[in-house]
């Protein structure tokens, strides 16, 4: 698998776009994901992104993005976020991207008004209608297993069941470390994930909350996990996730410990090549 990063580590902290691709190039990154807005992206930024990536040497392989509202209970927001999906999807075809990594949000008021069978069976119905058009261009769906409570695909059994019941080729599962953690899985129940994971996110935390800590900072014990994944033989892309360095003005040593230590990681695991 190759090693990237999602370029928002960078944005975060207040580096344009053209210097934090530089910068993940510099460190030896195989690859990046691009995150931004396809709904309101310009031209000259979409060709910046283009041409620095090629100039560096550096793929892109994956767009991340929010759409909590493919599964609202209005008919209208479903269509709206859709189309958006849909130039988020136009905009990894046009950069030669591999997928789009969806995230689908959470149940509303606590599964107590809505019931939770119409929010999944929303969602299947927009995820089919996604990998429709996604198929047309060539480009997968990677969806986000999120551990929070109430959040749709929140278990490794919620990801197989729901891609199953989906039934497309282009609508597959990302696999999240710090997430299975964070959602008390094991690393044997990665395996129920076979033949329908594509990407990898990588990142620490303390075991309690959410935290995109560069691997080694937190609890998490990576290598069963990272053995558990490379026996998925997924032919895709572990990309580290950091969130709001907590000291922006040395964002720089904060992506070239996290880079460290996860190829340190992949190399013992077997898992870069």
């Amino acid at each position: 698998m190759k090693l990237g990063i999602i370029n928002s580590a960078f944005g975060q902290a207040g580096v344009d776009t053209a210097t934090g691709l530089q910068h993940i190039a510099r460190i030896g990154f195989d690859c990046v994901d691009i995150f931004t807005e396809a709904m309101t992206i310009n031209a000259q930024e979409t060709q910046l992104v283009l041409e620095t990536c090629r100039i560096n040497n550096l793929p892109i392989i994956s767009l991340p993005v929010v759409a909590a509202g493919l599964i609202d209970f209005n008919e209208p927001v479903r269509a709206f976020h859709v189309q958006r999906c849909k130039a988020f999807i136009d905009l990894a075809a046009e950069w030669g991207a591999k997928n789009i990594l969806l995230v689908l949000g959470e149940y509303i008021w606590q599964r107590e008004v809505i019931p939770p069978a119409d929010q999944w069976q929303w969602a299947i119905e927009t995820c089919r209608l996604l990998g429709n058009y996604a198929d047309q261009k060539k480009i997968d769906i990677a969806l986000e297993l999120e551990p929070f409570r109430l959040s749709l695909l929140n278990s490794v059994t919620a990801m197989a069941r729901f891609v199953d019941e989906c039934a497309h080729p282009r609508v597959r599962a990302n696999i999240d470390v710090s997430h299975l953690v964070l959602a008390d899985t094991s690393p044997l129940d990665v395996a129920k994930l076979k033949g329908k994971a594509i990407h990898v996110h990588i990142s620490d935390c303390d075991g309690k909350v959410h935290g995109d800590l560069p691997p080694g900072r937190g609890i998490i014990k990576f290598e069963p996990y990272l053995q558990a994944i490379k026996e998925l033989d997924i032919d895709g892309t572990v990309s580290i996730e950091l969130e709001y360095s907590p000291d922006p003005s040395h964002i720089v040593e904060w992506v070239e410990e996290a880079y460290r230590e996860t190829a340190r990681l992949m190399e013992l695991s077997g898992l870069r090549g």
